[in-house]
């Protein structure tokens, strides 16, 4: 595989929020804590990723394919709802955070699989899943935030399952960003019997790739990526089935990534440590007149 730095496009409104940080006129936004979870099907030529297209309303990220994920509810960190799998500790050494924190995460990562996709990794008992049924008004409920996740597995009698997860990754957004997450990034296998939605508010597109294929149009240019979507599905490359990609997860180290940006004169470089096929490095000038599209 090719890691070679390369010459990525500058993304829009990036060199003068750059500008801004680096000379103290702009202050970084904290990041907010977030999941986000590549969920896999096993197919006849390897595993399968399921991505969402945002739409192009959406304040972040619009037109770019992602995974379903979205921001920890603190009420999740104040309930301990039923649980099966590594326990909040357990995911707390994982993750690096307190216990409190680490079972929000976790009920963030399968929230939003359910909330997005339709996935309920959750069941009756510690050894099943819930049986396919129309989640449709609950699924509605948790996006409009009327109940937590906890709550909602409180109410049907649920227990999460946490054994279906694997922690892959975690990314935090550039200072330079207009919005900021400090995101874990977790893969999952599709359960038997279950089905992912196929129309998702939040998306105008639904597609299951294989991370090759994936990778491919993106570089390709038809597919919209952000820097963590893509080395994900670059590192899930390799694997023969969503189970291999499980059994991988739990050797993985989960240090935060945070891109980073130099200035020298009109010269701008963006990188990632480690990654350097995600380095942007070009020349940038400032337009004295319209100094926001720099």
């Amino acid at each position: 595989m090719d890691h070679r730095a390369t010459t990525l496009p500058m993304p829009p409104g990036w060199p003068a929020r750059i500008r801004a940080v680096d000379s103290g006129v702009l202050t970084p936004p904290v990041p907010r804590q977030a999941a986000t979870v590549v969920l896999l099907r096993d197919a006849a030529a390897g595993p399968e990723a399921y991505l969402l297209r945002r739409r192009t309303s959406m304040a972040f990220a619009a037109g770019m394919y992602a995974y379903p994920g979205g921001g920890v509810d603190p009420r999740d960190a104040e309930v301990e709802p039923g649980w099966a799998g590594p326990s909040p500790e357990e995911w707390a050494g994982r993750l690096g955070v307190d216990v409190r924190t680490a079972r929000a995460v976790v009920c963030a990562a399968v929230r939003e699989t359910f909330e997005e996709a339709g996935v309920l990794l959750a069941g009756p008992d510690a050894r099943s899943v819930a049986a396919p049924r129309d989640w449709s008004a609950e699924r509605a409920a948790l996006e409009a935030h009327e109940l937590s996740f906890a709550e909602f597995l409180r109410d049907h009698g649920l227990v999460l399952r946490s054994d279906l997860l694997g922690g892959w990754a975690r990314w935090i957004t550039p200072e330079f960003e207009e919005r900021r997450y400090d995101t874990w990034f977790f893969v999952a296998a599709l359960p038997a019997g279950q089905r992912a939605a196929l129309e998702v508010g939040e998306a105008d597109r639904v597609a299951w790739l294989s991370p090759a294929e994936a990778v491919r149009g993106y570089r390709e240019g038809r597919f919209g990526m952000l820097p963590p979507t893509v080395t994900v599905l670059r590192e899930l490359s390799p694997v023969r089935t969503a189970a291999e990609a499980l059994a991988a997860a739990a050797g993985r180290r989960l240090e935060p990534v945070l891109g980073r940006a130099e200035v020298r004169g009109d010269r701008m470089t963006v990188r990632w440590p480690g990654y350097d096929e995600l380095t942007i490095d070009g020349e940038f000038p400032e337009d004295p007149e319209h100094p926001e599209d720099s």
